[in-house]
């Protein structure tokens, strides 16, 4: 099929090759190329039409390694780790079916050479646990992310699961929101929005959104909404002080942990708060968080802190313990 091409083509042809079958520890001579344009595409060539379309690869910017065994693509768009921390969050993402999952690792995997394929073969065995119920989830984030780019407000089936494992509207009217950003957090991803009656945030779980559809409205400015009226919107901020996407304001909480939790505090909070060190052990967190986030947050590190302030974030963890106390006896 490449025949009638002739050299007019061997430059790409001899570019995918490089792309498919080299990298730095699987090096190709100019005969094995040679060999390969042959084998897959029906093309003959001699060695110094392989060494001059090289060059000219390089010149158009392609960085191609030339040794003294040969050559090989030195950058891809994705290096491997690259690729298989993405492969590796769609696997373990609870947004999408295993066909919806199975179909993307494939694509992203078109992206290494055949070398890499050994590096992710976790990929044949995707369990089909934990997966989306919702085969609309693929077309709901391209929606959202076209009304985001657009600033349009959408309109929306919000779904919850029933008692049949399956889900339903929960309500019977469709919700209207202000799309803002979308945001993936624990496995999931979560649109932040505007619920268009109203001027605070809210979150959605976009694996429970259904029948979305962008509309001809422009979304409501930021600064009509509540949180972002005087210090604008901040995604890594919002994150850090909406742990769970529980929606509401975020308040100044203070407690006592242990110093060896700094690793936690960091993976959940980021580096937006601050500390005061009590002794070797102990150090005192004050931070912004969601109160409700924060209940639930102190009730999965109870062994490690302690809360002091406010009040109102105590008696919620000390009312939701001492019914777990109670049901246990």
């Amino acid at each position: 099929m490449y025949v009638d091409c002739g050299k007019k083509m061997l430059n790409m042809l001899i570019l995918e090759i490089l792309q498919e079958h080299s990298d730095s520890d699987h090096v190709l001579t100019q005969a094995q190329i040679i060999k390969r344009l042959n084998a897959d595409y029906g093309l003959k060539c001699e060695r110094h039409a392989v060494k001059n379309n090289i060059l000219a690869l390089k010149d158009f910017g392609y960085d191609i390694a030339v040794t003294s065994k040969g050559y090989y693509l030195a950058e891809r768009i994705l290096d491997d780790a690259e690729l298989v921390m993405l492969i590796d969050s769609v696997i373990f993402s609870k947004n999408f079916s295993y066909a919806q999952k199975k179909r993307l690792t494939d694509k992203l995997k078109r992206l290494g050479n055949k070398y890499f394929h050994s590096k992710v073969t976790h990929i044949a065995n995707l369990p089909d646990l934990f997966n989306s119920e919702n085969k609309q989830a693929l077309i709901a984030l391209d929606t959202i992310s076209d009304a985001i780019a657009n600033k349009k407000k959408i309109q929306f089936v919000y779904n919850k699961y029933g008692t049949d494992f399956k889900l339903h509207p929960r309500r019977e009217k469709e919700y209207k929101v202000n799309p803002y950003r979308l945001v993936m957090t624990n496995g999931k991803y979560y649109l932040i929005g505007n619920y268009d009656k109203y001027d605070d945030i809210s979150h959605y779980r976009v694996d429970r959104i259904t029948c979305v559809k962008m509309l001809d409205e422009s979304i409501k400015p930021l600064n009509q909404i509540k949180e972002f009226a005087q210090i604008g919107f901040n995604l890594p901020r919002h994150t850090a002080e909406h742990i769970y996407m529980y929606s509401g304001e975020s308040v100044w909480i203070k407690f006592v942990a242990d110093i060896e939790m700094m690793d936690e505090l960091v993976d959940w909070f980021g580096k937006n708060f601050s500390i005061q060190k009590i002794d070797d052990k102990k150090i005192r967190v004050n931070l912004k968080c969601n109160e409700q986030a924060m209940i639930y947050w102190a009730l999965q590190y109870g062994n490690d802190i302690v809360i002091e302030s406010p009040q109102s974030l105590i008696d919620s963890v000390k009312k939701i313990a001492e019914k777990i106390v109670a049901d246990y006896k």
